[in-house]
């Protein structure tokens, strides 16, 4: 049995496509999908800091374990070119949500 060829892809990018800056991602799980919301810490006084969600995106499980796959290989080269990306200890290892 052959394999058919792969169609080529034009990326696209719609009339409300925005980028955006986000130094927090929440994951919500459910049996159907996944909710990745993203947003930006915002300090609000020394024992406050507020997350202004801006943008939340549903991923099916099939699409969410190729995005962990394609970011574990860019956080590969990453490292390999500019070296170790260190993570805070007390939240590298906790269970809690990382922002």
């Amino acid at each position: 049995m052959s394999i058919p060829p792969q169609p080529n892809i034009r990326l696209v990018n719609s009339q409300d496509y925005r980028d955006g800056y986000a130094n927090s991602v929440q994951v919500r799980v459910s049996v159907w999908d996944f909710l990745l919301v993203f947003g930006r810490l915002q300090p609000q006084s020394a024992d406050l800091v507020e997350v202004q969600n801006f943008q939340g995106i549903y991923l099916s499980p099939q699409q969410a374990k190729a995005l962990l796959s394609i970011l574990q290989q860019n956080v590969a080269q990453y490292e390999n070119a500019f070296g170790e990306i260190k993570l805070d200890a007390n939240i590298a290892q906790s269970h809690q949500q990382v922002h």
